[in-house]
């Protein structure tokens, strides 16, 4: 009688764990589908791996289901090695299903609580512009929703607007890859290869744009009015956890 007691006992503390960490949610993760900038030599643009894996490893490691979706859905274009934890996300985590990235219509926004874009200079081409991953993004943040970016992540929800025709980001502090480091990179040819420079995109659509002089840290986390930031990719997994603080005290 004990044993069977005990028996039943262990069954619904394991359903009851089930049962919180379904209930944690959803987060929708932001990809790119752009593989070079256009110009003759192609550089690449894609996603940084290194700010897109360990950023679903938080998120997944604290219980909360992920999806990606991406401009026109599919396998998405990544730089970096498989290194560290982004090894062991790909291998452990299911972080393969990103080669199947959903479309912006197979995207229902009322299932999320946060939106999170990475790094990578992709975004800016296409997830900056694009007319229904935008929308997605504001009506997650009207819902209540977290929304964060990591590196050039911010620059591509700079253009979102709320549906009071305010840009999201108006009169926020925030933060991302800034222009004094841009310009001193080979990587997007000091920048000109660009459709936007991040930063001056944030300040012209309003966003109050934090500097390396206005932190304690370059590596430092902004957090404002539900809007999670870092400038570079060492801070990806702390934009990632403050997210998840954020979700848990709304």
């Amino acid at each position: 009688m004990k044993k069977g007691f005990l028996a039943l006992l262990a069954l619904l503390i394991c359903i009851s764990c089930d049962h919180d960490k379904h209930e944690k949610g959803r987060i929708l993760m932001i990809v790119s589908n752009t593989e070079d900038m256009g110009d003759p030599e192609k550089h690449f643009a894609g996603n940084n791996l290194w700010e897109v894996a360990p950023p679903y490893h938080i998120f997944v490691s604290h219980g909360y289901e992920v999806d990606f979706v991406s401009p026109t859905g599919g396998k998405v274009p990544f730089s970096m090695d498989t290194l560290g934890i982004s090894s062991y996300t790909i291998k452990y985590e299911n972080f393969g299903k990103v080669k199947n990235s959903l479309t912006p219509d197979q995207v229902d926004h009322t299932k999320y609580k946060a939106a999170f874009i990475g790094g990578g200079y992709g975004p800016l081409f296409d997830v900056a512009k694009n007319e229904a991953i935008l929308p997605l993004i504001a009506k997650i943040y009207e819902n209540g929703g977290i929304v964060g970016g990591c590196g050039h992540g911010p620059g591509a929800f700079a253009n979102v607007k709320l549906s009071n025709g305010e840009y999201m980001v108006k009169e926020v502090k925030l933060t991302g890859f800034p222009n004094s480091t841009e310009v001193t990179k080979s990587w997007a040819a000091e920048g000109t290869l660009l459709p936007i420079m991040l930063e001056d995109q944030l300040r012209q659509n309003g966003a109050l744009f934090q500097t390396k002089k206005d932190l304690a840290d370059k590596h430092d986390v902004v957090i404002d009015q539900r809007i999670v930031t870092t400038m570079f990719l060492p801070s990806s997994t702390l934009v990632a956890k403050e997210m998840i603080r954020e979700i848990e005290k709304n």
